[in-house]
């Protein structure tokens, strides 16, 4: 750095004090930097101050941050009681159904073993409702018969069925009449008759043979005239079937009556009183 001087004093005074105040201000320039900046003193204590003015919001988060865990076990208490109140009804639930289901299931054994009994007096009620007394059958046969008509024998047909393993039509099965008539009329008439009956069933009533044969000659009869062959007269050799009708007993009880079978029309109606078989 050059300095020169100058003659007059005022002006190296003026000089010296330019100089003073550059340097005055490169050691400020240095103090204003950071490194030379003072840190603030650190307190030992920190100083809370709460806002002033209305203290209200501040006082209701204070009671709902006491309150609500207070709240919670409250509802979790109850809660706990209830659940306990309701496991005690389960079980009793439970305890009733079971109780319940074993009444139910003697119950259905009761029911099962009732509906076995139903069905097996209700096929002994059918059975029974399907007898044909063979006195009321024979009665009614020899009121049919007319006069020129022999009968040599009755004989019952079993029945027959249409197909192999199914039950038959007509379980009470049928009737075959052999004998000898005098006449084919008579045949057709004992026919006619036959078809009036109510044990029959007249559409399946009908002539099966129908042959004239000679007479049969009574044993031990002698002939009128020695050394003269008499030679008997023709007559008609006649096979009838027919059906049973299969209508119930129950319903024939008039008709049993008149041929006189009153034991079977007792039992009929006594059925009948109890409620089994049906008026």
């Amino acid at each position: 750095m050059t300095v020169t001087l100058f003659e007059n004093s005022q002006t190296i005074i003026l000089v010296s004090s330019w100089c003073e105040k550059m340097y005055s201000l490169d050691v400020n320039f240095l103090k204003d930097r950071p490194a030379y900046q003072k840190k603030p003193e650190k307190k030992g204590k920190l100083s809370l101050s709460l806002p002033g003015g209305n203290l209200t919001p501040i006082y209701i988060g204070v009671a709902l941050g006491v309150g609500l865990p207070g709240l919670l076990g409250v509802s979790w208490w109850l809660l706990q009681g209830k659940i306990v109140e309701l496991d005690g009804t389960i079980a009793q639930l439970d305890g009733e159904s079971k109780r319940l289901d074993t009444e139910i299931g003697n119950l259905n054994k009761i029911k099962a073993e009732t509906s076995a009994i139903k069905g097996e007096t209700q096929a002994l009620v059918t059975v029974f409702d399907q007898i044909r007394p063979w006195s009321a059958m024979l009665q009614d046969l020899r009121d049919r018969i007319p006069a020129a008509v022999q009968i040599e024998s009755i004989r019952q047909i079993p029945p027959i069925a249409v197909a192999e393993g199914k039950p038959p039509n007509n379980p009470a099965g049928g009737l075959e009449v052999t004998g000898l008539a005098r006449s084919f009329n008579d045949v057709n008439d004992f026919l006619l008759s036959l078809q009036q009956s109510q044990f029959l069933k007249s559409s399946e009533s009908r002539i099966i043979t129908a042959t004239l044969v000679d007479a049969p000659i009574t044993s031990g009869v002698a002939q009128s005239v020695p050394g003269v062959t008499i030679k008997p007269p023709k007559v008609v050799k006649y096979t009838i079937q027919s059906s049973m009708n299969d209508v119930p007993a129950s319903e024939l009880i008039r008709e049993l009556e008149k041929k006189g079978t009153v034991g079977l029309v007792a039992r009929i109606r006594s059925m009948q009183q109890t409620g089994v078989i049906s008026k």
